[in-house]
């Protein structure tokens, strides 16, 4: 998964999957869902990103090789 925002626009995507959308349905206004050809989501496109925040501080997530492997058995 990526995050892109582009702060000229103020918009987020949410990239769930790397291969481009065959349609798009807005869900609310200022909220996009893209879809693969199956119907899976690839993505959430918000725009105004951030208006539509609670003010809080943003927290980012580790990158995937600081965070430790989980043993065998527990996945």
């Amino acid at each position: 998964m990526k995050i892109h925002y582009c702060p000229e626009t103020d918009s987020l995507y949410l990239e769930l999957k790397a291969m481009p959308s065959a349609e798009t349905h807005e869900v609310a206004n200022g909220l996009n869902i893209d879809l693969d050809d199956g119907g899976d989501v690839v993505g959430f496109h918000i725009d105004h990103a951030s208006k539509r925040t609670d003010g809080a501080s943003t927290t980012r997530c580790a990158p995937r090789w600081m965070i430790a492997s989980k043993p065998s058995s527990a996945r």
